[in-house]
C-alpha cells in the first residue's frame, strides 16, 4: 500500500500575528533613514561584570536622572534653552558665536532629556538585576498587569491630548483666558509646561512598558538574545551615533572646506553659497548633495530590511530584537531632535506612538509562530486582511500628517490645530482657522482597522 508523505507545516503563523509583524515592518521602513544615535556601554559585557554590585547602577541612575531633570527644568524656567546666544562671543571661528557654532546650535533640553533617559534606564535595569539575583524564574511573563497599566495610561493620555490639540490651539486658549499681553504669555507658558509634563510622563510610562516587555521577551533565551542586542546597540547604534555627532559638530567647517574643492567643479556642485564673501555663513549643501545622501541612506535601509528577510530563519532573535529596539530608538530620537517649544508637543505624540508600536511588537514576538485556530483564510478572511492593511496604511498617513516641522515634513492630509479655539493672528491678521482632516482620517480609519482586526483574531484564521 502506497504511503503518502505529508508535507511538513512547521512555523505556521496566524494572520493576525502576521499582520502585526507586517505593520511593524511597515512603520519601521517608513521611519528608518539610517540607524539613530543610541547609548550602549559595550564594556558592560566584560567578563568581570559579576564583580560589580547591581546596587551601583540604581544609585548612579538616581544621580544622573536628577542631573538631567535639573537641566530640563532649569532651561524651561529660565528660557535659556539654546546656546550660543546672539550676544555670545567665545573664541569665534568662521563667523561663529562659539568656535564655529552658530546661534542656537546647542539644545540643553535635548541634552537634559538624554541624560534623564539614561539615568532612568540605569535605575530600571539595575532594580531588575537586583531582584533577579535571588529569583531563579526565567519565564517570559508576557504582557503583565504593570505593562498593560502603563500602556493604557499612556495611550489614553495620547488620545486625550491629541483631541485637545485638535480643538484648541495653546496660544488661542491662553488668549481666551487672558487677552492682555503679559497675561496671555503667562498662561501660554503655563499650558505648555503642564501639557509637556503630562505627555512626558506618558512617554516615560511607555518607555517603561517597552523596557519591561523587552526584558521578559529576552529572559528565557538570554544567552541567545544578548548577543543580537549588543550587536544592534554597540556595533550599530553607538557607532552610528558617534558618526552623526561628529558630523553635527564639524558640518560648518566642512562646508567651508568642501566649497574650496576645485576638482571638476565639485565644490559648487555639492555646496551653494549666496555670497562669495561670506563662506560658510551664507552656504548650505546643494540639492544634489542632499539627493546623494538620501540615496545612500535609503539604500542602506532597504539592504537592512532585505537582510532581515534573509536572516529570519537562521537569526530570528537578531531580527526581532534589532527591529523592536531600533523602532523604540527612533521614537526617542524623534523627541530629542524636536525639542523646540513649537515642536515638542507633536514630537511627544509621535514618540509615544512609536514606542507603543514597539511594545506591542514584543508582545506578538513572544510566540510569533504559535499555531492557532482551525479556519483557513478563505474569501472573507482575505478581505479582512486586505481591508485591515489598507485602513492601517491610510490611517498612518493621517497620523504622520500631524507634524508641521519646517523643512522636514510634506503635508499628506491637511491639519491645523485649533478647530474651536484657533491660533491668534499676528500683526493684526485674523485667527488661523483649524483644520482637523488628518485627525478625523486617523480616528475613523483606525477604528475601522481595529474592528476588522478584531474579527480577524476572533475567527482565528491561519496561514
Amino acid at each position: 500500500m502506497q504511503q503518502v508523505q505529508q508535507r511538513e507545516t512547521t512555523e505556521r503563523m496566524s494572520w493576525a500575528r502576521a499582520m502585526v509583524f507586517a505593520v511593524g515592518f511597515f512603520f519601521l521602513a517608513a521611519m528608518l533613514v539610517g540607524q539613530i544615535p543610541g547609548y550602549i556601554f559595550y564594556q558592560m559585557t566584560a567578563a568581570t561584570l559579576h564583580l560589580v554590585p547591581p546596587i551601583i547602577f540604581p544609585v548612579l541612575g538616581v544621580v544622573v536622572s536628577i542631573a538631567g531633570l535639573a537641566i530640563v527644568a532649569g532651561t524651561g524656567l529660565t528660557g535659556n534653552q539654546f546656546f550660543p546666544s546672539a550676544s555670545t562671543s567665545l573664541a569665534p571661528v568662521l563667523g561663529g558665536k562659539f568656535l564655529w557654532f552658530q546661534e542656537g546650535d546647542i539644545d540643553f533640553v535635548m541634552i537634559g532629556l538624554s541624560i534623564l533617559t539614561v539615568g532612568l534606564a540605569m535605575i530600571f535595569y539595575g532594580a531588575l538585576a537586583m531582584r533577579e539575583q535571588g529569583n531563579p524564574d526565567r519565564r517570559d511573563l508576557g504582557t503583565t498587569p504593570a505593562i498593560r497599566t502603563m500602556l493604557i495610561i499612556a495611550i489614553l493620555l495620547l488620545i486625550v491630548f491629541l483631541l485637545i490639540n485638535t480643538l484648541a490651539d495653546p496660544q488661542g486658549l491662553a488668549q481666551r483666558i487672558d487677552s492682555s499681553k503679559n497675561g496671555s504669555a503667562f498662561w501660554y507658558t503655563t499650558i505648555t509646561i503642564v501639557t509637556n509634563t503630562i505627555l512626558g510622563i506618558a512617554f516615560y510610562l511607555t518607555l517603561g512598558a517597552f523596557a519591561l516587555r523587552l526584558h521578559y521577551l529576552m529572559r528565557p533565551v538570554r544567552k541567545r538574545t544578548m548577543a543580537p542586542l549588543y550587536a544592534v546597540g554597540a556595533l550599530g547604534l553607538a557607532q552610528t551615533g558617534v558618526i552623526l555627532l561628529l558630523v553635527w559638530a564639524f558640518v560648518y567647517p566642512l562646508l567651508a572646506w568642501m566649497h574650496s574643492w576645485t576638482f571638476i567643479g565639485l565644490g559648487s556642485y555639492l555646496t551653494g553659497c549666496a555670497k562669495k564673501s561670506a563662506v560658510p555663513a551664507s552656504c548650505a549643501f546643494s540639492p544634489q548633495a542632499g539627493y546623494i545622501i538620501d540615496a545612500v541612506l535609503s539604500t542602506n535601509s532597504f539592504v537592512l530590511l532585505m537582510a532581515a528577510v534573509w536572516a529570519w530563519k537562521s537569526n530570528r532573535n537578531l531580527v526581532i530584537i534589532g527591529s523592536v529596539v531600533v523602532t523604540a530608538v527612533l521614537g526617542l530620537a524623534t523627541l530629542l531632535v524636536h525639542t523646540n517649544p513649537s515642536e515638542i508637543f507633536v514630537a511627544l505624540l509621535l514618540a509615544i506612538s512609536m514606542v507603543v508600536l514597539a511594545t506591542i511588537w514584543t508582545a506578538v514576538a513572544r510566540r510569533e509562530f504559535a499555531v492557532v485556530g482551525e479556519n483557513n483564510l478563505g474569501c472573507l478572511g482575505m478581505w479582512l486582511v486586505v481591508g485591515t492593511c489598507l485602513f492601517i496604511y491610510i490611517a498612518s498617513f493621517g497620523f504622520f500628517s500631524l507634524p508641521v516641522f519646517n523643512n522636514e515634513t510634506e503635508p499628506n492630509i491637511p491639519f491645523v490645530p485649533g478647530v474651536l479655539i484657533p491660533a491668534p493672528g499676528t500683526s493684526g491678521a485674523p485667527p488661523t482657522p483649524g483644520v482637523a482632516d488628518a485627525v478625523v482620517v486617523f480616528f475613523i480609519l483606525g477604528i475601522l482597522a481595529a474592528i476588522q482586526f478584531y474579527f480577524l483574531v476572533r475567527n482565528r484564521y491561519k496561514v
